[in-house]
C-alpha cells in the first residue's frame, strides 16, 4: 500500500494505475463466473470470488472472506473501521456475468480481454467486472488514507436473480449497515456525463407452457384440425403487444405513464441498441416513458423444434420465457397477477396453458436530497467538469429495495462503469477504459468530500 498525498492528485495517480486496473480486468473476464451451474461448473465462480477477495485484502480491507448466501452462492465480503467522526460507505459489486450467448456472434473470445477500437471487450468487462476493477482502482489511489469506513460485498448471483444476496442480508443486518450504500452496477447515461441512476425497473418473470395434443404427429396426415401448439403459443404472446404500434398492452395495467427527467434522443437510443435502418421503434411516447415510466414486455426464449432437424411433425408442447419490467408505482404481486390472467384468457383453441413464476422484484427509487448526493455532485463536477446528471434505468436490481427497506436512514446511489455502448447481457460487451478511469477518479473523490465536506445522515 502507498500513501495518498492529497486530493488534487487522484488525476494523475488513477491515470498510473490504468495498466493494473487492465491486467485486472484481463484476469477477470478470464473468468467464466456464469453462475449456473447447468452451463458452467461451480468451481468457476469460487475462482471468481477467491481473486476478488485476495485483491480487496491487498488493497487493505480487514476480515475479507467468502459467505455462503441461501441460494448456494459466495458473496465476498470484507470492511475497514471507520476513522473517529467518520461515516461508512458499503460499496457493492457483483462478480458473476450473464452468459456469453452465441459465442459465433462474438468477435472476439467472450473470456479473453480484447482491446478493438480504444474499448475492452468481454463478458463482465462492463457488468460488472470493470465495477469492481473501479473500487479496486480507486482505493488503491486513496492508498492508506481511506477517509471513511468502508464495507464491501461482491455478490455471486445477481445475474441469476436467485435472491441469496438480499436473503442474507435480512439475516446479517449488521454486516452491512453503513450511512451511504454505492451500488455500483449501473453507469452513464453516455461516455463523458457523469450519472447517477435515481429509478430501476421492477420485473415479474414467468415460464409459460402450453400443449395441445399427446405426443408429436405426422403434420400431413393430421395438420389442420390437430391444433399446433406453437401456433397457439405465439398467438398467445402476440396479444402482449399493440398489433399496430408494438405497445406493450396488459389487462390490469396502466401502460401510458410519462417521465419527467432527462431524456433519451430517440436516434441517440437507436444507435445505442443497434437498430437497424428502416425498423421502428414499438411502443409510443418518448423514448424515456417507455424505458422507465411503462411496463415493458419481452419474450425472452422459446422452447421449440429447431429448425434444423425438426421434423414434418406437428408440436404437441412449447413454452417461452417471458419477462415483464415495471416501472416505479407499480407493484410487482399486481403485475404478476396480471401477466398470468392475461396469457391464461388469450390461450386460443381450449389449448392447456400453464404459467410458472421465475421470480418478482419491486421497482425503485432513490432520494437524492442527503450529502451523500451532495458529495457526488462534488466529485462528479470535480472529474467531468458538469453536475451530476440523473436518469432511470430499465433493468432491475432487487437488491435495493432490501437495502432501502432494511436501512432506511442510508442514502443508497446507483452509479457505476456501465454506459449504452457496453452492451451489457450481449455478445461483443465492452467498456469504455476512459470510464474506469474517471469514475474511480469520481468514487475516490467522493469518499473524501463526503467525509471531510458534509455532515452524516441525522
Amino acid at each position: 500500500m502507498t500513501e495518498h498525498t492529497g486530493r488534487g492528485d487522484f488525476g494523475a495517480r488513477i491515470a498510473a494505475l490504468m495498466p493494473r486496473a487492465h491486467s485486472d480486468l484481463a484476469e477477470l473476464v478470464a473468468i467464466p463466473s456464469v453462475a449456473d451451474e447447468r452451463q458452467y461448473l461451480k468451481e468457476e465462480c469460487l475462482k471468481a470470488a477467491r481473486w476478488v477477495a485476495d485483491a480487496f485484502t491487498e488493497v487493505g480491507l480487514q476480515d475479507v472472506h467468502l459467505a455462503e448466501t441461501p441460494d448456494g452462492s459466495h458473496a465476498v465480503l470484507g470492511h475497514r473501521p471507520a476513522p473517529a467522526g467518520a461515516p461508512t460507505v458499503l460499496l457493492y459489486c457483483h462478480y458473476d456475468v450473464q452468459p456469453p450467448l452465441d459465442d459465433a456472434a462474438w468477435t472476439s473470445e467472450p473470456f479473453a480481454l480484447t482491446e478493438r477500437d480504444g474499448r475492452w471487450y468481454g463478458r463482465g468487462a462492463a457488468d460488472c467486472k470493470g465495477n469492481i476493477v473501479m473500487h479496486l482502482t480507486a482505493l488503491r489511489a486513496l492508498g492508506d488514507e481511506v477517509p471513511v469506513g468502508i464495507k464491501f460485498v461482491a455478490e455471486g448471483s445477481e445475474e441469476q436473480g436467485t435472491g441469496g444476496l438480499e436473503q442474507y442480508v435480512a439475516r446479517h443486518k449488521d454486516e452491512f449497515l453503513a450511512d451511504a450504500l454505492l451500488v455500483c452496477d449501473t453507469g452513464n447515461a453516455k461516455v463523458g456525463t457523469g450519472t447517477a441512476t435515481t429509478t430501476l425497473r421492477g420485473l415479474a418473470d414467468v415460464h409459460v407452457t402450453l400443449r395441445t395434443l399427446r405426443g408429436e404427429i405426422h403434420s400431413g396426415m393430421f395438420g389442420g384440425p390437430a391444433p399446433d401448439a406453437l401456433a397457439a403459443l405465439i398467438q398467445t404472446l402476440s396479444t402482449l403487444r399493440d398489433p399496430a404500434t408494438g405497445a406493450t398492452r396488459i389487462d390490469g395495467l396502466d401502460c401510458d405513464g410519462t417521465w419527467d427527467g432527462i431524456g433519451y434522443d430517440e436516434q441517440q437510443f437507436r444507435e445505442d441498441a443497434g437498430v437497424l435502418d428502416g425498423v421502428r421503434l414499438t411502443g409510443t411516447g418518448s423514448v424515456a416513458d417507455r424505458l422507465w415510466a411503462r411496463p415493458a414486455v419481452a419474450v425472452l426464449g422459446i422452447d421449440c423444434p429447431p429448425v434444423v432437424g425438426s421434423a414434418a411433425a406437428v408440436p404437441p408442447a412449447a413454452r417461452a420465457r417471458v419477462s415483464l419490467r415495471i416501472p416505479p408505482g407499480t407493484d410487482p404481486d399486481t403485475a404478476l397477477r396480471a401477466l398470468t390472467d392475461h396469457l391464461t384468457a388469450a390461450a386460443p383453441w381450449g389449448a392447456q396453458l400453464t404459467v410458472e413464476t421465475e421470480g418478482t422484484g419491486a421497482p425503485f427509487r432513490a432520494s437524492t436530497t442527503g450529502p451523500a448526493y451532495a458529495a457526488l455532485d462534488d466529485a462528479m463536477r470535480e472529474v467531468y467538469g458538469k453536475p451530476l446528471a440523473y436518469l432511470g434505468q430499465g433493468g432491475s436490481i432487487p437488491l435495493c429495495n432490501v437495502l432501502a427497506d432494511t436501512y432506511p436512514r442510508a442514502e443508497i446511489i446507483l452509479m457505476g462503469v456501465e454506459e449504452p455502448r457496453c452492451l451489457i447481457h450481449a455478445p461483443n460487451e465492452s467498456v469504455d477504459p476512459t470510464e474506469i478511469q474517471h469514475m474511480a477518479h469520481v468514487e475516490a473523490a467522493f469518499l473524501t468530500a463526503y467525509a471531510t465536506g458534509h455532515a452524516r445522515p441525522s
